[in-house]
């Protein structure tokens, strides 16, 4: 799970100017922005890297951040004391162009786990391990399995489909709604499109107002679970639910109605998108490395941890998680001998960490026996994705059924250029896309 950063989208210039894949001086600031970017961004990560950890990049807001590209830098970054979380830390620059939600929702929903730090971070943290902890999260396997059993099934029999329409869309929803306690006359009223906010758009932006709307709905949504949960929750009971705690937490005194509010609205969105990017970026991966494809499919039964070590070398290869959001200094610092400004963003790029040829060799490489794979896709510290274990056990599913049931699972040639001519989501925070269609002989 983790939060927003702004829709690259979002009050764009009129002039896009390319990514610089080039040879050459990198410009300053490095605009992350563009289809070009967004399709591969890995060959302007390693010029990044090569000179050198920190950078100024620009987002077409016209908002400036310092970006972290190398592992041992991105590592320790994610570890550093000096950089908080909380938006109140940004200062009047960063403020006026970030794409954050507009008032009152900002207030109300924006004071989750990952804009607040220790000790408030630590104490709400608390509250929501213990339904994604290990030995929880892996006793839900065989639920997990049917539920994605069960979406292979409504697939066409042959020819083929859209997973992400068919599949990546619902799957992860699904599973979080029966992990949070989240009724099924409630999960049925939710609407994809709520989905949209994790990708917020400039004040300027024509499309603010719908923007806006949807986070009215989803702020309206959210008021609805609370009512239910609290009208049919016993906290005494013997099948205490996450969305339960988190209600009598509240009445307690222990969350106030906003951090509670927040810590939902965080776990109904951010639980669920990046899984579905996640699903999408390896399914992608996995259709250009045929070999590696075919592979993992016929050793799925023979050899329990192939499935384990792919997931991992996948997540590692090209991770839903593009950049970690917002973290500020308090004062001005020198950050691998740059000097960054007091409230100025530093934001943290997992994939150019998680291809630093200095910790991972042939890191463009795909190898399933990779060892040790460290790789930094779901964070690290504090901030730590809590959702990790589930999230794990979501693609280890989804992608053992895809591929097992979809027997010569290929890209679709119906639109033409096939894989490559995939659109990716433009949000600067996710990789992803949403469609894919692929073909298949014959659903097993």
């Amino acid at each position: 799970m983790t939060d927003t950063v702004h829709d690259p989208t979002a009050d764009s210039p009129a002039d896009t100017p390319r990514c610089p894949f080039g040879h050459g001086e990198l410009p300053d600031p490095v605009p992350l922005y563009g289809p070009e970017y967004k399709s591969d961004p890995y060959p302007l990560y390693r010029r990044m890297r090569e000179a050198g950890p920190v950078h100024r990049v620009r987002f077409p807001s016209g908002i400036a951040a310092w970006l972290v590209t190398g592992y041992r830098a991105a590592h320790e970054t994610l570890n550093d004391p000096r950089l908080g979380k909380n938006h109140a830390l940004g200062n009047e620059g960063w403020r006026r162009l970030a794409s954050i939600m507009p008032e009152p929702q900002h207030s109300q929903l924006q004071v989750h786990l990952l804009h607040q730090d220790p000790p408030k971070h630590t104490r709400m943290r608390r509250l929501v391990l213990d339904a994604f902890a290990p030995r929880r999260v892996e006793s839900l396997r065989p639920r997990v399995q049917e539920l994605a059993d069960a979406l292979v099934d409504e697939l066409p029999e042959t020819g083929g489909a859209d997973l992400v329409a068919g599949f990546a869309a619902h799957y992860p929803f699904r599973v979080l709604a029966e992990v949070i306690g989240l009724p099924a006359e409630l999960a049925v009223r939710f609407d994809r499109d709520w989905g949209k906010v994790v990708q917020p758009v400039g004040p300027q932006d024509p499309g603010r107002p719908a923007y806006e709307g949807r986070l009215r709905g989803l702020q309206g949504y959210i008021a609805d679970v609370v009512a239910h949960k609290r009208a049919t929750h016993d906290p005494a009971g013997p099948d205490v639910d996450l969305l339960g705690r988190l209600v009598a937490a509240c009445d307690a005194g222990e969350l106030t109605p906003e951090e509670r509010d927040s810590i939902v609205f965080q776990l109904l969105v951010a639980g669920q998108e990046p899984v579905t990017n996640q699903i999408t970026t390896m399914l992608i991966t996995l259709l250009r490395h045929p070999d590696q494809l075919v592979r993992l499919r016929d050793g799925i039964a023979s050899d329990p941890t192939l499935l384990t070590r792919a997931v991992e070398e996948l997540l590692r290869h090209d991770a839903a998680f593009e950049l970690t959001t917002w973290r500020f200094f308090a004062a001005d610092s020198d950050l691998y001998g740059t000097t960054v400004p007091a409230g100025d963003s530093v934001i943290v790029s997992l994939c150019a960490a998680n291809r630093d040829e200095d910790r991972f060799p042939d890191a463009d490489v795909l190898d399933f026996d990779r060892t040790p794979n460290a790789h930094l896709a779901f964070g690290h510290g504090i901030h730590y994705c809590p959702g990790a274990a589930l999230a794990r056990l979501e693609l280890q599913i989804a992608l053992a059924t895809l591929l097992t049931r979809l027997p010569g699972l290929r890209p679709s040639t119906e639109d033409g250029d096939g894989i490559d001519a995939l659109t990716w989501v433009p949000a600067v925070l996710a990789r992803g896309v949403n469609r894919l269609p692929v073909a298949y002989d014959k659903r097993a």
